[in-house]
């Protein structure tokens, strides 16, 4: 009997050992991919304009009310300035791209609360680039009351076109008129020697999309620090940018985490599709050999956003209010408190298993907590 339990222990010894191996093996191989996306990232034209790593870190309360690690990744503190968010990431790319082929101008566009167009306000201010910005009013905002981010572009002296929204017309035609707009602006300015430079909505292109596609790298640097292993990162989408790059860091990375993209707006079924390709778009800018597999790579879930963009939800409502009573931290009403509700729903239902290894990436926009109270909701 004696002999047999030897064995056993024998036995077990190796399969420890065995599992170690191939645990170190992959930890090893991650720290070489990161390394290596690195390199490829240097060949870009890059701005300084946020502070970087971003914070990660556990948190501890909900964590033990919802049966899960759940950990949060503060993009809401990239600066520059109080006001911080994704969009730095993308920004330091584009404003970058636009400074080296030598732009003056930068045209952007968004909703009139635009988290996108204020961080690109103050890039533009921090690079010395004039900015201009083309804003549908979704939410019409008082003139004599201006509030959060549209308050932020004016004392920031942006040039501010707002686009107002007709009877009946859906957002997406209002958006088009917009870029059609900025597009005729930007031929004038032109015409008089003038070089201008195009972010589109949310930076959601293949040279913006490279700062998520770097903010991924961040975080499996940040993760192997911490000999941490995420299940699932969980975050907003809107445009579709920051999905794309976080997509392909996890692909350039050789990442098992799940990525659930909760979308705050609607999005027809071809927007996976073009996300996919958008991130393969931005693999190819910087040199990368692989690829992103919308179907397998992207996973977007529509069942969260309702009554839709800039309009607040009972859920969201309630997830903001949650994280703040636990954790005194602040989502905000359209991006982050939807992303969040949908996150926690995951939770609940069981679709994301207690003990799991949880991540919230924060994408900042609680600037939304003291705009118009059409989008502010009934928070109190």
């Amino acid at each position: 009997m004696q002999h047999i339990r030897d064995i056993r222990c024998s036995i077990r010894m190796c399969l420890n050992m065995l599992y170690q191996d191939e645990e170190d093996y992959k930890m090893n191989d991650l720290r070489q991919r990161c390394a290596a996306a690195r390199k490829l990232l240097e060949r870009m034209p890059k701005a300084g304009l946020g502070f970087f790593p971003t914070p990660f870190y556990r948190l501890s309360n909900l964590s033990g009310e919802l049966g899960v690690n759940l950990y949060i990744k503060r993009d809401d503190f990239t600066g520059m300035n109080l006001f911080g968010g994704n969009k730095v990431r993308k920004l330091q790319y584009l404003i970058g791209d636009a400074a080296a082929k030598g732009c003056g101008y930068v045209f952007t566009f968004g909703a009139t609360q635009s988290n996108h167009a204020m961080q690109t306000v103050s890039a533009c201010r921090r690079c010395g680039l004039k900015p201009i910005l083309y804003l549908v009013a979704i939410v019409e905002p008082d003139e004599e009351d201006l509030r959060a981010n549209l308050l932020l572009d004016k004392i920031m002296g942006a040039e501010i076109h707002i686009v107002k929204m007709l009877p009946g017309e859906e957002e997406n035609a209002a958006d088009e008129q917009a870029v059609v707009m900025a597009r005729e602006h930007m031929k004038r300015l032109e015409s008089e020697g003038h070089r201008c430079y195009e972010v589109p909505m949310g930076g959601a292109s293949p040279v913006g999309s490279v700062g998520f596609i770097e903010g991924y790298v961040e975080f499996m640097e940040q993760t192997l620090s911490m000999d941490f292993h995420p299940d699932y990162v969980f975050h907003g989408t809107g445009t579709g940018g920051t999905m794309a790059g976080l997509a392909a860091g996890r692909v350039l990375t050789g990442s098992d985490a799940a990525i659930i993209s909760i979308n705050v707006s609607w999005k027809d079924k071809g927007y996976p599709g073009r996300a996919g390709a958008l991130a393969n778009e931005s693999l190819k800018l910087i040199g990368a050999d692989v690829t992103v597999d919308a179907d397998r790579d992207i996973h977007t879930d529509l069942n969260y956003y309702l009554p839709g963009y800039e309009i607040p939800n009972q859920a969201s409502t309630e997830a903001i209010r949650l994280l703040a009573e636990k954790e005194g931290l602040f989502v905000d009403p359209v991006y982050t408190g939807k992303a969040f509700a949908g996150m926690l729903d995951y939770i609940r239902s069981g679709r994301v298993p207690q003990g799991s290894n949880v991540v919230f990436w924060h994408t900042g926009g609680a600037t939304a907590l003291f705009a118009e109270k059409e989008i502010l909701g009934a928070i109190v």
